[in-house]
């Protein structure tokens, strides 16, 4: 991470505690995630969100360490820090919600979290909670982080009736809950989102160089022929993302008015510069042969009769 990644992730932190404790908190409403089981704990026992979020976080980051690896950890442990930093800051300083309608706290509330976790997120940043949940599922199953996030939210939540026995309060729990992950979704969407430029023009050397120098991006030539004029023509092709659109058209305008080119948005792109590919590989079958055939000496050399 850079310190711009720092920077992004501590903002987004402070967005979510501003939100959890200004208009979520006060209405003793139970959303997912640790700061949920904070809110459990801190209406029953009066234990502080901060105190008892964080000690979970560093649990459940002592677990993942061997599970998931020192590299999550090190990801992780930063914006979980934070976060518990800005609630301890925060909540003493709300005892009543930031408005009287108490709708309205959770809807402005669950923005400001969903805001602020996609801010850290986009910055390769993590609060922590579920997330350490569902990596080390993900890692020892096929079941997607995602759906194991909202498992275990939607039972946090849930859980929250049979402690309290507040339908209306459960309620405004899963309102905030999807209030949140829309937002979060759309902030982290909107950063990835990206465009593909196809240029045709008599001055491409001078676009692709000036795409390469002003909007760091690079450009791929390639040869094609327009059947009306039956004359060959070079084409480029760019990629960038959504927000870097509006640079590219100006350096093609500026060089070439006249130039015809079409903007298409693209559902992803990975490799540098981008978003990294990430799929689950398949063990090879050769790998899964040794092992069977390792299982099968284990087996034998104790004696014990396999099946057919």
């Amino acid at each position: 991470m850079t310190i711009k990644d720092y920077t992004f992730v501590t903002l987004g932190m402070a967005i979510y505690a501003f939100g959890f404790c200004g208009f979520i908190l006060p209405e003793k409403v139970v959303i997912g995630g640790l700061a949920g089981i904070g809110t459990i704990v801190y209406l029953t026992l009066g234990v502080p969100v901060s105190i008892s979020q964080y000690a979970l976080n560093l649990t459940l980051l002592a677990i993942a360490y061997k599970v998931v690896g020192k590299k999550f950890v090190l990801g992780t442990i930063y914006g979980a820090t934070m976060i518990s930093v800005f609630i301890g800051i925060f909540q003493p300083l709300f005892d009543e919600a930031l408005t009287p309608e108490p709708f309205l706290n959770i809807v402005i509330g669950g923005m400001m979290a969903g805001f602020g976790v996609g801010i850290a997120f986009t910055h390769n940043g993590s609060s922590g909670g579920t997330d350490i949940v569902a990596a080390m599922v993900s890692k020892r199953s096929n079941v997607s982080v995602g759906r194991t996030m909202l498992y275990t939210d939607v039972f946090i939540i849930g859980s929250s009736y049979f402690l309290f026995h507040q339908v209306e309060r459960m309620v405004f729990g899963f309102v905030v809950l999807l209030i949140s992950a829309f937002v979060a979704d759309t902030i982290i969407n909107t950063n990835r989102q990206a465009v593909q430029f196809t240029i045709f023009s008599t001055k491409w050397e001078q676009i692709a160089t000036a795409i390469n120098n002003e909007a760091k991006r690079g450009c791929t030539v390639l040869s094609g022929m327009g059947w009306y004029s039956k004359k060959e023509v070079k084409v480029l092709l760019v990629m960038c993302r959504k927000i870097e659109s509006v640079t590219i058209s100006r350096i093609i305008k500026s060089i070439d008015p006249n130039a015809f080119c079409t903007q298409a948005n693209v559902n992803g792109v990975y490799g540098q510069g981008f978003d990294e590919l990430k799929v689950k590989m398949k063990m090879p079958q050769q790998s899964q042969e040794e092992d069977h055939a390792e299982l099968q000496k284990k087996i034998e050399s104790r004696n014990v009769e396999i099946p057919q």
